[in-house]
């Protein structure tokens, strides 16, 4: 069954509920016609009621997500900010750990990527860490596995703006290109690109998002706490209330 189905049997569900609740307010010697008539014209002089308890279903359901997707960030916490794969873009040594789930083909991560500068450029003990995920466009893979590689010869942080500074569209020859001008060594960049240790790095990054439910990107976890946003307003927020904690 597909999610629509699963919704509107969830809302049908949720409707009955409202109807029996109503129906059990009436007095039990009323005849069940009329019972039903009052329900309905309750409901049709009311509609509220039904929106009204449709919405903190529907926010009921978020809590839940919410709830259930820290659990699995709590449980996996060690993996999200200690993994030796994962390129670091910040100060290395940073007390705050923001971590970015993304995919170099995603229109709202390169919305993202400026706030981020800024955010690093602003916030020297912040530690941001960037882990590639590859399902937004068949170039998404290559351009992930092409800052690996560059990455292996110290260069990831500046492959990673290259990409999202890249005028044009992203291809396999461009990607190729940006990283030329780095001043990389091409048959050493080819070799890591294709390697065992670029490939297990990405497995690890799929495999994590997988667990911790990153259903979408961007997808930012500071400090231990899923952060859905790309406003830089609202991270530097989130980080000053952590600063202020400490």
């Amino acid at each position: 069954m597909n999610k629509n189905g699963s919704l509107f049997i969830s809302i049908a569900a949720l409707v009955l509920s409202i109807v029996a609740v109503i129906m059990s307010l009436k007095t039990p010697a009323a005849p069940e016609v009329a019972q039903s008539a009052d329900v309905e014209e309750t409901l049709n002089n009311n509609p509220e009621i039904i929106i009204n308890a449709m919405q903190k279903y529907e926010q009921k359901l978020r809590d839940q997500a919410l709830a259930n997707a820290q659990k699995m960030i709590t449980d996996n916490l060690d993996a999200i900010n200690n993994d030796p794969n994962t390129p670091v873009i910040g100060n290395p040594d940073g007390s705050i750990m923001l971590v970015e789930f993304f995919d170099y083909s995603c229109g709202y991560c390169h919305r993202l990527y400026p706030a981020l500068k800024n955010i690093i450029a602003k916030n020297p003990d912040v530690k941001v860490m960037v882990k590639s995920l590859a399902f937004v466009s068949p170039t998404s893979q290559y351009a992930a596995k092409a800052a690996l590689a560059a990455g292996e010869q110290g260069k990831y942080a500046e492959m990673y703006s290259a990409l999202f500074e890249m005028e044009g569209e992203m291809t396999e020859a461009s990607i190729d290109a940006a990283a030329a001008g780095l001043g990389l060594d091409m048959e050493k960049y080819k070799a890591d690109l294709n390697s065992a240790k670029v490939e297990a790095a990405m497995s690890g990054f799929s495999d994590l998002a997988g667990k911790i439910q990153v259903n979408g990107v961007p997808a930012l976890v500071l400090n231990g706490e899923m952060l859905q946003t790309i406003d830089e307003n609202v991270i530097q927020d989130k980080i000053n209330e952590i600063k202020a904690a400490q």
